[in-house]
């Protein structure tokens, strides 16, 4: 009856670019992107609301856990 979601990776330039995951100090919401290394500047991609969201940004973008960095 229902079909499990097929998740498909999304090509997305990553050179000179870090993982990251934004969580905020005061409400918990987490926002995971990339931060430009040379500019510091970071671009939301996805809301983490979860376990299963932070493993879909993962597959999504060709992340390995070890590589994702947080900041507050």
């Amino acid at each position: 009856m229902f079909k499990k979601k097929k998740i498909q990776q999304i090509n997305y330039d990553k050179t000179g670019k870090i993982p990251v995951i934004r969580a905020s100090i005061c409400t918990g919401e987490q926002v995971a992107g990339f931060k430009d290394e040379a500019s510091k500047k970071f671009e939301e991609l996805m809301l983490i609301r979860s376990e299963k969201d932070l493993k879909e940004f993962m597959c999504l973008y060709q992340v390995k856990e070890d590589e994702i960095r947080k900041e507050w």
